[in-house]
């Protein structure tokens, strides 16, 4: 990632940003000069903080049996760390290879990568953030397999070509013993043997080597001797290799689904060769092939039979099988079908010692999506519970929001009906990977991710404390019919990819009430928190019928400014007095296509039984117009305190009582232009003329004409419908159905990307010259795309402000913001609370444009005078299905009406984002404070108003990789990062700002990325970490025994660093490979470490203590030794003493 220091160039050009780029209008009073801005360029500093999910394409996976930590590297060169239940780490290979494989320096605080490239790092993980502190690459030979002993300080490396290289771990440096393969093999052979696929030391003789060849020849070499001991031949090819723990036998697993295993000192033959998976025939012929068994590990018991688990080895004849794990132990054979298929696997075991009882508690099992862990000590074998964050790809992400400093009492109550959806059947043992120790971050304050899936379903997640925790899932597909016949799969031909995708969503935290938008279906469900369940009811259902087109009767209205009140339901839907007439329905019936009035999914008919948690009140869904599906909604709020849901597309907006249950409002967007604005279409109020379903309600039904259908949604004049627009139209559908491989939600994503790409290298009219007159007529020049383009909805924002520039009192409002840039103000008429507010009809007023900007309007909100955020009005949460009682105790509570605002002009700011520009606006005068111009050469993806630090700021994201924020309400440059260039349309559909600093967004399919913009957060980032290395005291070796001890039978030990060392073997070439050092030097390594006690030098000495340590530990070894041979003395004292006695003697 790019990094650079612009506070000084920020202070330097504060003067010049604030006369210019935030220039204020002339003549017009500088309300904000009161305002005491706080915020500075100090108070923000972007970085990483943590990430959170399942490792993305999964390549390699290590335990530290003593540390108990899990390390899975990644097809890009990313390494995730795994601990208990919140400790996490990720690190990132600059090369960005795929780790082959990973080995730990058990309990040393110390990990070796190996990656495609060629390359060997070794990590330090004693520090909070790993650092990289050697470094290895191979110039002539490509690396294939590695091992690393137990306490050993040598790195076995075996390469493509058949050698065997030792690297010296502590120093990293190459060690002149070298295993060429034309050495291992025997000379008579005429091929290749292959590269080398296994490397192991026997278990009870460090001095002697176990290499496995690809072809099928495994060599035993003796280290000392330099020469091969033994050779095993089999004719098919070998893929891995497992150890007894006496060292007498081994196992090998072959691409033709057997496993045999040899005796060491039976070369000529194996001692048994079975075919786990094969059919057995009844002649004594030899099975039928099965697949490769891909990895086999062998692990014995005291007190029982030893456990044989492999993977793969599958019959041909299981076609569509799913990936198995198989579990020999005894006679009894378990195979354990996996979602995913099998990557790794690793048997966790009591203790790190080889040629000790292994004691097999757990199998690691890393699938290409998942992690799964399975418990070896009870019957059946069940999983464990996994308490990571794993589950985010459970269904691919559609959308995010990030929620900093909610209500304290949300993440309890999302706990407690999220705990009851847990799955039952766990394994009662504790999770084993259980190393690492939290942060002691100073964080207190509670955040939530909500993420929408493709499958319609709804993830809450506790994100506090760098932590990540899935607290209550919810699914929105159980609403629906489930389509059985192959006539109702036809007829869902243009949502068959995702139709419950969740596009949008609105969530009051205070409330408690949230609103989810489904794109390609149209519909929204309105949903409340309950603790209790819900009777069986049958499902509210909403249809609208929403079409935008205009008649020849639509025109500007020069004259006249008063603005006509919009029908509600309850009032008389004939239109103002001011509105022309408008040409009557002719023959809807003969226009309507083959499927019209008719949504795209089916709701539930029966009863549906709700559980404690999100409940559905309402549903609302778009019907198909004329034969055409119902656009795409773009855009979603809810306000609880006025119980009114909105939305819109490209055809127009809607507004809903979900209280009442009722269409308030139906109408296109260009309709909502006041009379007064230039070259504009009058409003005109929905007619209803077919409604076959109880609340079906159409914006326009007027007649339909060549001509009409090919204005412009942006001018009064006409564009004729010739081959232009039909090129425009199949570059669209080119673009779409190209793009279906990845998703209908992506490939429209990708065609307005597409869009906005090609129009930001355009010079666009300066639509701000004059902010009250301005031309909305398009050239020539502006591409056909743009041209038939419709102006959709883009933005709502509810609050309390002033409609119009005559008001000195706030009333609720609903600002609506456009893909044109332009802003409108709608003023809302409540009725009194209570029982009135359910039968009297909320009344809808358009007060016309407020502003226009660049872009499309992307975020809106409000500022007091004293520049304090204004949030929407809330009711405050209570349980629908309490008591009546507790009902109304908990309405007595609602918070009353914002005060009214003091006489005189301009009590608020209207803080207004698009793609391109910012602007704030005094209220009610309306006037135009500050413009900001974000970006010229790209455009905004994610802009949000947050509090940081006692204040507030706009936070942006651009296409470009830009992270900035704006000050309020001067809109003064406070960061400009370039942090991330838009690489996946992933990141542009999932980046969210949160308040205090924080943000995220989808990095991979299965990854969250959480970043934060304020210097506090980075400065005490260090605290919050979790810790991944403990001190834990080694097991002690095993005893030798009675027997062992007095015949010598033990393990034998080698000294390694004779052999190995300078002076033993001589120096390696040094063409061969190449040392690279860690991050460079002290500095470097402070830089890499951000100052953890753990630098380069410290790390150093902490590898000369570990070799002192295994000094030590080899005298400890002789002493044991010592004392085991002075029992057998005695012990053999003691039976000539007792040899000729009789029992009854002694």
């Amino acid at each position: 990632m790019k990094k650079f220091n612009i506070r000084k160039v920020l202070d330097g050009l504060t003067a010049a940003s604030s006369s210019s780029s935030a220039s204020a209008q002339p003549g017009a009073p500088r309300e904000n000069d009161v305002i005491q801005e706080t915020l500075q360029s100090e108070h923000f500093q972007l970085c990483k903080t943590v990430r959170h999910g399942f490792p993305y394409q999964p390549s390699s996976m290590a335990f530290d049996p003593v540390q108990k930590i899990l390390a899975v590297g990644t097809q890009n060169g990313a390494l995730r760390l795994f601990g208990r239940a919140g400790v996490e780490c990720y690190c990132q290979h600059e090369s960005g290879a795929a780790v082959i494989q990973l080995q730990f320096l058990i309990n040393e605080g110390a990990l070796v990568s190996a990656l495609a490239d060629d390359s060997i790092h070794l990590w330090n993980l004693r520090q909070k953030i790993p650092a990289i502190l050697h470094s290895l690459k191979f110039n002539r030979e490509r690396i294939t397999y590695c091992h690393l002993p137990f306490q050993s300080k040598w790195l076995y490396i075996g390469t493509e070509r058949g050698n065997i290289h030792i690297v010296n771990v502590e120093s990293f440096t190459l060690s002149g013993y070298v295993i060429m393969w034309n050495k291992a093999i025997e000379l008579s052979t005429k091929t290749h043997p292959g590269p080398v696929v296994h490397i192991s030391d026997n278990p009870m003789d460090e001095g002697k080597l176990l290499i496995g060849f690809e072809c099928g020849v495994v060599v035993l070499w003796d280290l000392k001797c330099k020469k091969a001991d033994y050779r095993y031949n089999y004719d098919e090819a070998i893929h891995s290799v497992a150890w007894h723990h006496e060292g007498k036998q081994f196992v090998c697993s072959h691409s033709d689904g057997t496993l045999t295993t040899w005796n060491i000192r039976a070369q000529a033959k194996s001692a048994q060769i079975i075919t786990p998976h094969g059919k057995q025939p009844k002649d004594g012929k030899k099975p039928e092939p099965c697949k490769p068994i891909l990895k086999v590990e062998y692990k014995t018991t005291r007190a029982g039979d030893p456990f044989m688990i492999l993977s793969g080895g599958l019959s041909y004849d299981t076609v569509g099988r799913r990936a198995c794990l198989t579990v020999m132990h005894g006679k009894s054979t378990a195979v354990l079908e996996m979602d995913y298929p099998i990557v790794d696997f690793l048997t966790l075991c009591e203790t790190p010692y080889p040629n000790d009882f292994q004691e097999p508690y757990a199998v690691v099992v890393l699938l290409e999506k998942d992690l799964v862990v399975i418990d070896l000590g009870q019957i059946g074998y069940p999983i464990f519970e996994n308490p990571y964050p794993l589950t985010i790809h459970e269904s691919p992400v559609t959308c995010c929001e990030y929620f900093a400093d909610c209500p304290a009492e949300l993440i309890p109550a999302l706990y407690s009906v999220g705990s009851r959806q847990k799955r039952q059947g766990y394994s009662k043992k504790e999770w084993p990977i259980s190393g690492g120790n939290w942060g002691q971050g100073t964080q207190s304050y509670p955040e939530i991710i909500i993420t929408g899936h493709a499958d319609g379903s709804i993830k809450f997640w506790d994100a506090s404390a760098l932590m990540l925790q899935v607290l209550y899932k919810l699914k929105t597909a159980k609403v629906f019919e489930r389509a059985r016949s192959k006539e109702e799969k036809a007829n869902t031909d243009i949502v068959e990819e995702d139709p419950f995708a969740i596009q949008t969503l609105s969530w009051c935290p205070e409330s408690r009430m949230l609103c989810v938008g489904c794109g390609l279906t149209s519909h929204v469900i309105v949903s409340g928190f309950s603790t209790a369940k819900s009777p069986h009811e049958a499902l509210a259902l909403l249809e609208v019928r929403m079409q935008c087109e205009f008649s020849d009767g639509d025109s500007p209205d020069p004259g006249g400014d008063q603005t006509p009140t919009l029908p509600t339901p309850g009032a008389s839907s004939s239109p103002q007095e001011s509105e022309p007439p408008t040409q009557p329905s002719t023959g809807s019936n003969s226009s309507d296509g083959p499927r019209d009035n008719k949504p795209c999914l089916q709701v539930r008919s029966s009863p549906l039984k709700q559980s404690p948690g999100y409940q559905v009140e309402l549903v609302i869904q778009l019907v198909w117009v004329s034969g055409e599906p119902p656009q795409p909604i773009t855009s979603l709020a809810i306000n609880s305190s006025y119980g009114l849901v909105v939305f819109g597309n490209s055809n127009g907006l809607a507004v809903v009582d979900y209280l009442q249950k009722t269409l308030l409002l139906n109408m296109g967007t260009s309709e909502l232009y006041s009379p007064s604005d230039p070259y504009q279409r009058q409003p005109r109020s929905p007619r209803k003329t077919r409604q076959p379903s109880g609340a079906t309600c159409d914006s326009n039904d007027g007649s339909n004409t060549s001509e009409d259908r090919c204005k412009s949604p942006t001018s009064g004049s006409t564009s004729p419908c010739n081959s232009d627009d039909e090129r425009k139209q199949k570059f669209i559908e080119k673009v779409k159905f190209t793009s279906r491989r990845f998703s209908k939600t992506v490939a429209n994503d990708f065609a307005k990307m597409s869009r906005k790409i090609s129009l930001s290298s355009e010079q666009k009219p300066d639509l701000d010259a004059k902010d009250n007159a301005f031309t909305r007529s398009r050239s020539s020049s502006v591409t056909s795309i743009d041209r038939e383009s419709r102006e959709a909805i883009s933005s709502f924002h509810f609050c309390e402000s002033f409609p119009r520039k005559t008001d000195s009192v706030v009333s609720p409002c609903l600002l609506v913001g456009t893909t044109q840039g332009t802003v409108m103000m709608v003023a809302l008429s409540l009725p009194p609370p209570g029982d009135l507010r359910l039968q009297q009809p909320v009344g809808i007023s358009s007060c016309g444009t407020l502003v226009t900007l660049k872009g499309g309007i992307l975020t809106m909100a409000l500022l007091d005078a004293t520049g304090t955020l204004l949030p929407p009005s809330y009711e405050p949460w209570y349980d629908p299905n309490a008591s009546d009682e507790e009902k109304e105790k908990s309405r007595r509570r609602r918070p009353a009406s914002p005060p009214s605002a003091q006489e005189g002009q301009d009590s608020q700011f209207a803080v207004l984002c698009s793609e391109k520009q910012a602007k704030v606006v005094a209220m009610p005068s309306q006037t135009r404070i500050y413009k900001h111009n974000i970006t010229e050469s790209s455009f905004v993806l994610r802009a949000d108003v947050v509090q940081m630090a006692g204040a507030y700021c706009i936070a942006c994201f651009c296409a470009n990789g830009h992270i900035m924020t704006l000050s309020l309400p001067s809109l003064r440059p406070l960061l400009d990062v370039n942090y991330l260039p838009l690489t996946d349309m992933r990141i542009a559909r999932t980046f969210c700002f949160s308040n205090l600093g924080q943000a995220l967004y989808l990095t991979s399919p299965t990854e969250i990325q959480r970043i934060t913009y304020s210097q506090e957060t980075c400065d005490n980032r260090q605290e919050m970490l979790s810790e991944l290395f403990t001190p834990v005291e080694t097991p002690e070796a095993p005893n030798k025994g009675f027997f062992k001890g007095l015949f010598g039978g033990g393990a034998q030990s080698l000294d390694r660093e004779d052999l190995f060392g300078e002076t033993g073997a001589g120096k390696a070439s040094r063409s061969l490979a190449q040392h690279i050092p860690g991050p460079g030097g002290m500095e470097g390594m402070k830089g890499a470490a951000s100052g953890v006690v753990g630098d380069l030098a410290r790390a150093r000495i902490a590898l000369d203590e570990r070799g002192q340590k295994l000094g030590e530990l080899e005298d400890r070894t002789a002493a044991m030794m010592s004392s085991a041979d002075s029992f057998s003395k005695h012990a053999h004292d003691m039976m000539l003493k007792y040899k000729d006695k009789k029992w009854y003697q002694l």
